[in-house]
């Protein structure tokens, strides 16, 4: 893992002790999935990817944290440098803090189908050492956040996004002075749905982000769509321990990922900017 990797793990991690230890409740957990459809924009679209996760959400007076770390291991379809047997290694990381307004208010609020609504804000950051973008995200997101009234959750947020990056490229061994992009919104969900008492759940997020003016080198981006869902099962409930271990089946589509057009305009990205992803996906909570 590189310099850069390992700051923003250590910082992730010392933002999710801080919000522990003032917590009402939390749920912590590490994951595993694989799959062998991943794409990238520009190269393969049909690399294997094990990713590696430790995820926590917790609930304080005034609202929620979710913190989420991936490390994600690519096969040499998405080469760590030209020419390698080796794939790509990235982090990637996301932080979320969400205000409820009706515990800072007092104020209760339920309207129709909304039991409440908040304002969320936090940040995206990532690093990869691949052959040719070499990513280092910086993103900044906030915006509003309503509550769906259903079994378990449902948040639907419209978030402004503020996000730069500052790629190196190991073909031309030239670096690019870091780019911060049009601002611009998301229509992000996410959702994790109980089905009775099968022992099952649906689970995911979608994120809609729009076009972002011109990439750092001058082309076009295109609006882009994500969306991750979980079919989980809670194996820890046939022993006991309701909640500690679940399995599952995932799928993930992404479509102009990080806005690269899918649809290749001049030296547009292509196919490999649109994932179809199945997955197997196992977690185990603390």
């Amino acid at each position: 893992m590189n310099p850069t990797a390992r700051t923003a793990v250590a910082l992730s991690l010392s933002l999710l002790a801080a919000g522990s230890q003032a917590a009402d409740w939390s749920d912590t957990y590490i994951g595993f999935r694989t799959g062998n459809k991943f794409a990238e924009p520009f190269g393969s679209n049909d690399i294997k990817k094990n990713i590696f996760n430790l995820s926590h959400v917790s609930g304080y007076k005034y609202g929620t944290n979710f913190f989420n770390v991936d490390y994600l291991m690519s096969d040499n379809k998405d080469p760590a440098f030209a020419g390698a047997d080796s794939g790509a290694r990235e982090v990637y990381i996301v932080y979320r803090h969400t205000l409820d307004a009706e515990k800072v208010l007092g104020t209760p609020f339920k309207f129709g189908p909304l039991r409440g609504w908040g304002l969320t804000g936090g940040f995206d950051v990532n690093t990869k050492d691949d052959a040719g973008y070499n990513s280092k995200k910086q993103m900044l997101v906030l915006g509003p956040t309503v509550f769906v009234d259903v079994p378990g959750f449902l948040n639907v947020s419209v978030l402004w996004l503020r996000e730069s990056n500052a790629p190196y490229n190991t073909f031309s061994g030239t670096g690019v002075s870091r780019y911060t992009y049009k601002t611009h919104p998301m229509l992000t969900a996410a959702w994790g749905i109980p089905l009775g008492s099968t022992g099952l759940s649906f689970e995911g997020f979608m994120n809609w982000i729009a076009a972002k003016g011109t990439n750092e080198f001058g082309g076009p981006t295109k609006a882009e769509t994500n969306i991750d869902m979980q079919l989980m099962y809670d194996v820890g409930a046939l022993y006991g321990n309701k909640g500690q271990f679940k399995v599952g089946l995932e799928y993930q589509y992404w479509r102009n990922k990080f806005g690269n057009p899918t649809t290749a305009v001049g030296a547009g990205a292509g196919p490999g900017a649109t994932a179809k992803t199945p997955m197997i996906r196992a977690e185990y909570h603390f």
